[in-house]
């Protein structure tokens, strides 16, 4: 059975292009609140002659056969011979295939496979550069295999530790169901599976694993899955995954690719037998188009994952983990760890689409402070700038001076500001528009073109626009120019917020080429807003408005027409626009609603092989720009658009989310995917961006959001203002969620400060921590924060309690986090909790020490002067331990620091300290959960009289304490 499209649609050219055209005419404009452009009616698939020859069915595709065999000590290298005659299923067989097979570390293994004459696109280094093997490494010290069948060719890769276990990952035909197979999700005839050989072509790639029945798959993203962060593998009543690499500008869809592309999953695997667990990892290192697969075929006994490319390589990474937190850490020492966020970035944010003018943006300071809840980053969105355009603020509305001004006060006042920085550079309209960014982009050559050389000219919110290329010589001087001169005219900002970077274009090709570029009309109306400013530069007095489906057709044809052109290095006669194969992208075609797939970047890249790259590529620029014109700070970046690496250099924000309950829910999992991608900074815009929150709602998220890593409260132009001063129950809720936030600074710091050095994640899935709890492997309205603080949100309305599960099966102890009570927990089940409206349940693990700030202050500036204090959890036997990283909270490492280190025992507590950065705030405080009451309690050696005890609670609170942090100092009491 075909997989995706019938002979019958292989029309004459004629034909073809009077389709092309209907197919145009019939996109529709949405008349409603969408923020970032348009929603099209695309499901058309274009076709040009060149695709009659294909059969669209892998069934008859031969494979490959293995010679020329070489190994080394790590390594082993062959070559690949295609097994038959070519199929041609959806491009152009490659006879010739290499494999290189590298044992990297002990933990992770490295396979790709390639075509011999490197015709095809691979990620050059200079745009990520990925961690090189071990040159003394062995391949009989790794604890993963491969292993190889020669005709035709398949492998296989398992545990040295576990020689028995299935594979954990499997390509060979024997181990994966017979074939053809009709379609498993039926509405959808691209899940036929007619074959399962390895395919390797110009145009499609194809590789096929085997997966344990019911396996436990985590990441493949982004994406907003309704089934949860445990992936739909198309068993419990599920239907499987379709994920779609392909970088998207649309509002948060449920199944749908987003705005980044990981092709990158964790599975977990449980042992019924031994009762204990492994996890491992794989990671795909390409950037094409393309379509992973997560399905269960009906009766039978595994499941499968199936990769689908239209270009580049199969360029594999296998990590060995064995536990999760292990295999997140592997893949974060290849692709780069996490920047270094600065200690003010894990304050509260405040933004909205719709402060018109520089007061209304002054107001919101004033009412928050005066609310008494924390505000330590005040935003702007585009309302900032002057005719949508980037680099400006508006003479009108945000003056220079008057912007500057409110930057400064903020400051003196120990807050911060954060403008929006949207990806499209508008081009200049008519000879009195001296738009310097543009002006300057022309003039360094920097902006992306079309294949005739020309700039491409698509349209964003300020009208039409060009788009900075990444691949381009002086890109980077360019950038740096432009946002050091936007600082310099007053938006002296202390981070950056990229947004628009999939990429996104409101209109479909070259739309602005022989175009009124005079015209910023747009073909919608602005939600919640009017017609365009008068003094807008670029609008001239013969503007008019302009029909979207007019534009469309004047670079149709020509468009269609270049659609064969040359690809990678050197490869011809492919489909750039329209690619036999059609993976399954939201929008439709890969054209719509962002750069043409046959735009052309420096270096003879084009945008169907680059095109996922460029918000990553745009992060790295923006991260080396801000560290030269903020020498030895760390830059503040947050973006909407990533890709693997992109956590090196920025934070990331979860779309444009909407006003609903289920929303919560998914704040949660998107945060915890995440976690897996190696961005650990990441938030989503709490109380929804699109729709109007209600009082209850903004209550349970502002709590919820309070746990995560990035909080921001942000919400779009038109809805009902969402502050959290707006209702007395939120603002009540938020102080008290903030109050905990603030007091745990220490504690976030630290986890990030690991994440930075080791790749550990700092948000866990409850099985991250207790991998041997079946129980909890679909669990994901709970998380860890750390390995020691849960979290237990209310997620539904009208709800007095929550039902929480509490981990450990009654071998962990849990203590409230505001009382300290010792949970009676339901053990392997869920106990329910009380949750009033202003309260969210969080709970403490036993066996943990966690330093606190004692005196939260209304920014982290001031809580960071605040003494300490230390909460021990002891465990059953005394045990407790916590460590602490401290340093000056805003120098680029490496910097001065001290790691903390906190050990408990029965009646006794010590702590010390390592390194060069002096701690000025002494210890005044420690509270001990989980002791007996003593006689007598010494500080160093010395008997103390300031400590009381709780017998209900069994703590033990020692005050007025003074130790010197940076000493190693201890605690007796019996």
């Amino acid at each position: 059975m075909p997989l995706l499209l019938s002979s019958t649609l292989h029309l004459a050219s004629f034909i073809i292009l009077t389709a092309v055209i209907i197919a145009l005419l019939s996109f529709s404009v949405k008349n409603n609140t969408e923020r970032y452009g348009l929603a099209f009616s695309a499901e058309q698939h274009f076709l040009v002659d060149s695709q009659v020859e294909f059969s669209l069915n892998v069934s008859n595709c031969p494979g490959y056969i293995l010679n020329s065999l070489h190994e080394t000590a790590n390594t082993l290298t062959a070559q690949l011979h295609i097994a038959g005659t070519p199929c041609d299923a959806f491009g152009h067989d490659l006879a010739d295939l290499t494999l290189e097979v590298t044992y990297d570390t002990k933990t992770r293994l490295h396979v790709n496979i390639f075509d011999t004459a490197k015709t095809q696109f691979t990620i050059p280094s200079s745009v990520i550069s990925l961690a090189p093997a071990s040159s003394s490494f062995r391949a009989d010290d790794s604890d993963l295999i491969f292993n190889y069948k020669n005709s035709p060719f398949a492998f296989w890769i398992t545990r040295r530790s576990e020689p028995d276990a299935k594979p954990l990952f499997d390509t060979r035909l024997s181990s994966l169901p017979h074939t053809p197979i009709q379609p498993i999700i039926p509405s959808d005839s691209s899940t036929a599976l007619d074959g399962f050989p390895l395919v390797f072509e110009d145009q499609y790639l194809q590789l096929t694993s085997a997966l344990p029945l019911d396996a436990n798959v985590y990441g493949l993203g982004e994406v907003v899955a309704s089934s949860g962060f445990r992936r739909d593998i198309g068993t419990r009543g599920g239907t499987g995954t379709i994920q779609t690499m392909w970088a998207r500008d649309i509002m948060d869809p449920e199944d749908e690719n987003l705005y980044g592309a990981h092709a990158v999953y964790l599975e977990h695997r449980y042992n019924e037998k031994t009762q204990r667990s492994t996890s491992h990892g794989v990671f795909l290192f390409s950037a094409a188009a393309s379509d992973v697969m997560l399905l269960t075929p009906p009766s039978s006994d595994v499941s499968l994952i199936q990769y689908r490319a239209i270009g580049g390589t199969l360029d594999f990474y296998f990590f060995s983990g064995p536990s999760p937190q292990k295999v997140i850490e592997q893949y974060g020492e290849l692709i780069g760890l996490p920047a270094w966020q600065p200690a003010w970035g894990f304050g509260f944010h405040l933004c909205r689409w719709g402060y018109s003018d520089i007061n209304e943006t002054k107001e919101q300071v004033t009412n928050m402070r005066e609310a008494d809840i924390p505000l330590e980053v005040m935003w702007n969105d585009i309302d900032l700038y002057h005719a949508r355009r980037d680099f400006t603020s508006d003479p009108t509305s945000f003056p220079g001076e008057e912007v500057r001004s409110f930057i400064r006060e903020l400051a003196e006042n120990n807050q911060h500001y954060i403008p929006i920085l949207d990806a499209a550079v508008p081009v200049q309209s008519n000879e009195s528009d001296m738009y310097l960014p543009y002006l300057r982009g022309v003039e360094l050559d920097v902006f992306v073109k079309n294949p005739d050389g020309k700039e491409f000219i698509g349209q964003v919110w300020p009208g039409y626009t060009v788009f900075p290329d990444w691949f381009a010589d002086n890109v980077q001087k360019y950038w740096t120019e432009a946002i050091s001169n936007w600082s310099d005219h007053g938006v002296e900002f202390s981070g950056i917020w990229l947004d628009m970077n999939e990429i996104a274009s409101f209109c479909n090709g070259s739309c602005g080429t022989g175009a009124d570029l005079s015209d910023t009309s747009l073909p919608f109306g602005m939600p919640g807003s009017t017609a365009d400013r008068d003094d807008n530069p670029a609008i001239n007095s013969t503007n008019t408005m302009r029909g979207f489906v007019d534009d469309a057709l004047t670079f149709a044809t020509d468009w269609v027409w270049k659609a064969l052109k040359t690809r990678g290095d050197g490869q011809t006669n492919v489909d750039l626009n329209s690619p036999p194969y059609t993976v399954h992208n939201g929008n439709g075609p890969l054209w719509v609603k962002t750069i043409a797939t046959n735009a052309t970047h420096a270096g003879g890249h084009v945008e169907l092989d680059t095109h996922s790259l460029w918000g990553m590529m745009e992060e790295k620029a923006t991260f080396h720009a801000l560290q030269s014109i903020h020498p030895g700070k760390r830059p503040f970046i947050i973006s909407r658009s990533t890709f693997p690496s992109s956590g090196k250099w920025t934070g990331h924000w979860l779309g444009d989310n909407f006003s609903q309950w289920k929303y919560m829910l998914y704040n949660i999992q998107g945060a915890l995917q995440f976690q897996i991608f190696q961005i650990p900074f990441v938030g989503a815009d709490t109380c929804g961006f699109v729709g109007d929150a209600d009082e209850e709602l903004c209550n349970r998220w502002m709590q919820l959001s309070a746990f995560m890593p990035f909080y921001r409260n942000h919400n779009i132009i038109g809805s009902v203002p969402q502050e959290p001063y707006r209702w007395t129950s939120v603002a009540h809720a938020s102080r008290i969620a903030m109050n905990i936030r603030y007091s745990l600074l220490p504690y976030w710091y630290t986890l990030f400060a690991n994440a930075s050095q080791y790749g550990t994640p700092p948000l866990r899935a409850l099985f991250f921590e207790f991998p041997d709890e079946p129980e909890l492997f679909a669990v994901d309205g709970q998380y860890l924060v750390g390995r020691d603080i849960l979290v237990t949100p209310v997620l539904t309305p009208g709800a007095s309690t929550v039902d929480g599960i509490f981990p450990g099966r009654g071998r962990v102890l849990w203590r409230d986090w505001y009382t300290h009570e010792a949970v009676n927990a339901a053990i392997g089940g869920n106990t329910t909790l009380a949750a009033p409206l202003s309260h969210i349940n969080v709970h403490i693990r036993d066996g943990s020490v966690i330093l606190l700030h004692e005196q939260p202050g209304y920014t982290i500036a001031e809580t960071r002067q605040s003494p300490y204090s230390l909460l021990v959890s002891q465990a059953a036997d005394g045990y407790a331990f916590g460590d602490a990283y401290v340093d000056d909270g805003e120098s680029q490492p490496p910097t001065p620091s001290r790691r903390l280190t906190f050990h408990a025992a029965k009646g006794r507590l010590t702590g010390t300290g390592e390194g060069q950065f002096h701690i000025a705030q002494a210890l005044h405080t420690v509270t001990i959960l989980g002791t007996t009451e003593p006689r007598t309690v010494a500080v160093n050696g010395e008997p103390v009289n300031d400590w009381q005890y709780t017998d209900a609670t069994a703590e033990l609170v020692i005050s007025s304490l003074s130790l010197d942090l940076n000493l190693h100092w201890s605690i007796v009491w019996h």
